[in-house]
């Protein structure tokens, strides 16, 4: 069974047949920013083959190298996944993923209601969005049909109540933690944490708009897209944040409580703002 779509790019089409020759290939998705349209001329093809276990990894090489201009295979950083180039200079990435893993990703944050610190909802994005290629059985398309369901508002609530009091209301808060490193010049660790200080912000952003998290890229252009509800300051407050990491302490610090305060009224406003008695 496919779902050939117009709008895919005949070289996807192409990969989705190579690949469902594999017997244990269950389905083939096309994700990313081809789906989302913030593609542009630098954008690998994200095709996402869901089969367990994947196809050997001799096999695809094998596949995939008499086409490509340079290749990586059987890479394993961030799950299995094949990355090359092809004769034409258009980037593919293939990422392997198991059916049941993916099941258990959608099952975590629509039944379970299980937030994590930062990127909570992104795979429940990727599936929701991506573009059925090949469908052996029909599983990837009623999964689909299961990812489609409203945003669940005890979801919403449980990413706030993980996110929101490691900003900067607990002791080992993440302001905190910029604040020791701050005093000890320790510029790697003021940039992890303000990393990490965003990725719960837009976490807490994307579950205030009922919307699920689109990913790690051109995160301010989908908040100003998807997110009406926002605070009115975010991009001049976000971009102090971020020109602000490396210079002196007496400027990071009150940026970011800039623009911690525009997201606790935001929440304020939605009835969102967790209350904690034990702290100030």
């Amino acid at each position: 069974m496919t779902g050939i779509d117009s709008e895919v790019p005949p070289l996807a089409r192409e990969w989705a047949a190579r690949f469902a020759h594999f017997e244990q290939v269950r389905a083939v998705a096309l994700g990313g920013s081809w789906v989302t349209g913030s593609a542009d001329p630098l954008s690998d093809l994200d095709v996402i083959v869901y089969a367990s276990p994947p196809p050997p990894a001799e096999a695809r090489r094998a596949l995939i190298l008499p086409t490509a201009r340079r290749a990586e295979i059987d890479n394993t950083f961030f799950g299995t996944g094949d990355e090359w180039i092809d004769q034409g200079g258009q980037g593919v990435d293939a990422a392997y993923w198991s059916p049941e893993w993916m099941e258990d990703q959608l099952e975590r944050v629509l039944v379970r209601f299980e937030a994590s610190l930062g990127y909570t909802t992104s795979f429940w994005h990727t599936l929701r969005n991506s573009r059925v290629l090949f469908d052996r059985t029909g599983w990837l398309t009623r999964l689909q049909e299961q990812a489609r369901m409203p945003y669940p508002e005890p979801l919403r609530r449980a990413i706030v109540e993980k996110n929101h009091p490691v900003l900067r209301r607990k002791l080992a808060s993440y302001l905190e933690q910029i604040e020791l490193a701050l005093s000890r010049a320790d510029l790697v660790s003021v940039q992890h944490r303000v990393t990490a200080v965003l990725a719960s912000y837009f976490d807490i952003l994307f579950a205030v708009n009922l919307v699920p998290h689109p990913g790690e890229k051109r995160l301010l252009a989908h908040a100003k897209r998807i997110c009406p509800k926002r605070p009115p300051e975010l991009e001049a407050q976000l971009e102090a944040v971020i020109r602000s990491v490396g210079l002196p302490a007496q400027d990071l610090l009150p940026n970011l409580h800039a623009l911690l305060d525009g997201l606790d009224a935001l929440l304020e406003s939605e009835g969102l703002l967790p209350r904690w008695g034990d702290t100030p």
